[in-house]
C-alpha cells in the first residue's frame, strides 16, 4: 500500500483552546519530537520483542504476539512485565533503548521554535530519561528543556493513566490550565485535556509501516484541540507570539 499524508498540515476547531495563556510546554518524546524516518521506534520495538523472546524462550513471532497482547491490555509492555513477572524495569529500559541513533537528524527549525516558546519546556515520556536525553541531544533540542519526566519518575505508571500526569504536575509544580501538551497517541491526551491543558496531536506526514494504523489517525475528538503533521511549522503558526 502506498504511503499517503495523514492530513494536509494543521487542523483545529472553533472550540480549540488558545495558546496565548500558556507558560508551560509539555512534549512527549517518541514519534512526537522526531519523524518516523529517524527509525527510533522500530528499533525499540524490535528490542522489546527480543527481550520477551529471551525472557520466555519464545520464537520471534510468538514473542511479538505476546508483546502486542501486553501492550493492548496494559498500555505498555513494561507495565505488564512489572505487574505480572516482577522484572527489573531499569534492565528492561536499558535493553529496549540500546539502539542506533544514526538516522536521527538535527532539526534546526524545531529547535528554534521550541527555544522561542515563552515559559518552561518539559519532556513527559513513557521511556527512560537516558533515552530521552540521547534522542533530544541528537535532534539538537535537549538544551531547550528544563527537565525530562520519565517512566521511573512516575513510579513506572505509564500514560495514559491519570496518576502519571498527576505525579508529573505535582513534581514540577505545573498548573495544567496554563499548560500545553503535545503527543502522538490520541488516548494520551484525554486526561491532559480533562485537567485543563491545551492539547495537540502529532500525526506522521506519511504512514509509518512499523506502527499500528490506529496510532497514526488524525482523531477528531473534544479532547484534542489541534492536529498537526509538522510540529515546528505548527509552533510557528499557532503557538509562538508575534515578533
Amino acid at each position: 500500500m502506498n504511503a499517503k499524508p495523514a492530513i494536509e498540515s494543521h487542523l483545529s476547531s472553533a472550540e480549540s483552546r488558545p495558546f496565548s495563556h500558556v507558560d508551560t510546554w509539555v512534549f512527549d518524546l517518541d514519534n512526537t519530537l522526531y519523524p518516523h524516518t529517524s527509525r527510533v521506534w522500530p528499533q525499540i520495538d524490535q528490542r522489546i520483542t527480543l527481550y520477551i523472546s529471551e525472557l520466555f524462550g519464545l520464537d520471534g513471532l510468538s514473542a511479538q504476539a505476546l508483546q502486542k497482547y501486553f501492550y493492548h491490555k496494559y498500555g505498555t509492555t513494561l507495565k505488564a512485565l512489572i505487574d505480572e513477572y516482577n522484572i527489573d524495569p531499569h534492565d528492561f529500559l536499558d535493553f529496549a533503548h540500546d539502539i542506533d541513533h544514526t538516522d536521527i537528524e538535527l532539526n534546526h527549525s524545531l529547535g528554534e521554535a521550541i527555544e522561542r516558546l515563552p515559559g518552561r519546556k518539559l519532556i513527559l515520556t513513557n521511556g527512560s530519561r537516558k533515552h530521552a536525553e540521547n534522542v533530544a541531544r541528537k535532534i539538537g533540542i535537549l538544551d531547550h528543556f528544563e527537565d525530562v519526566f520519565d517512566i521511573a519518575a512516575s513510579n513506572f505508571v505509564p500514560k495514559p493513566d491519570r496518576r502519571a500526569y498527576e505525579i508529573f504536575l505535582d513534581r514540577h509544580g505545573v498548573e495544567p490550565s496554563r499548560s500545553a501538551m503535545f503527543e502522538d497517541i490520541a488516548k494520551n491526551l484525554t486526561v491532559p485535556h480533562e485537567l485543563g491543558m491545551t492539547t495537540t496531536l502529532i500525526v506522521p506526514k506519511t504512514l509509518d509501516p512499523f506502527r499500528e494504523s490506529f496510532e497514526q489517525e488524525a482523531v477528531k475528538t473534544p479532547d484534542i484541540d489541534y492536529i498537526t503533521n509538522d510540529l515546528a511549522d505548527f509552533l510557528c503558526a499557532y503557538a509562538l507570539p508575534a515578533k
